[in-house]
């Protein structure tokens, strides 16, 4: 018996490019915002059939409130369309945004280091941009974070 295939894609979430980088975020990235505005943009863009099709293994796996890094889970047959679906949403909540893809992986301990790797990395530019402003209280929910990646399963 084969197993179901799925596809793990780590994102990026850029808030308002247009604010300034030390000012704090205006919205707060979670899964059910990340999750309700990808089924948004499937709905509009493939219509009711393609939301069918693609919600069965579609899953926010992980955010990221500091570094806004998600991991999405979907299925082989239909990670492209939610992909093309991820990049055609503009906004959360009222917030604009813009999504990009950093890795596509076929199983989860790919996709778990690289977002180990790209977490970490964005981690240390988001020090250098606070600076002095970084509380304890940050760096021990980043840690909490990076356990949770390192506990991810299928």
């Amino acid at each position: 018996m084969v197993g179901f295939k799925n596809r793990y894609m780590i994102m990026e979430v850029f808030l308002d490019p247009n604010r300034d980088l030390g000012v704090h975020d205006p919205i707060i990235i979670t899964q059910f915002n990340v999750a309700k505005a990808v089924k948004d943009s499937i709905l509009v863009n493939f219509g009711e059939c393609g939301l069918a099709s693609s919600i069965g293994s579609f899953q926010v796996k992980y955010v990221n409130p500091i570094t806004k890094l998600c991991i999405i889970r979907a299925s082989r047959e239909d990670y492209q369309k939610v992909w093309s679906a991820i990049t055609m949403v503009r906004s959360i909540g009222n917030c604009p945004v813009l999504i990009s893809l950093l890795d596509l992986s076929g199983s989860m301990r790919a996709c778990r280091n690289a977002a180990l790797k790209c977490d970490e990395a964005k981690f240390e530019q988001y020090k250098l941009v606070v600076g002095d402003r970084l509380t304890d209280d940050i760096n021990n929910q980043m840690q909490n974070c990076l356990e949770k990646i390192k506990i991810l399963e299928h």
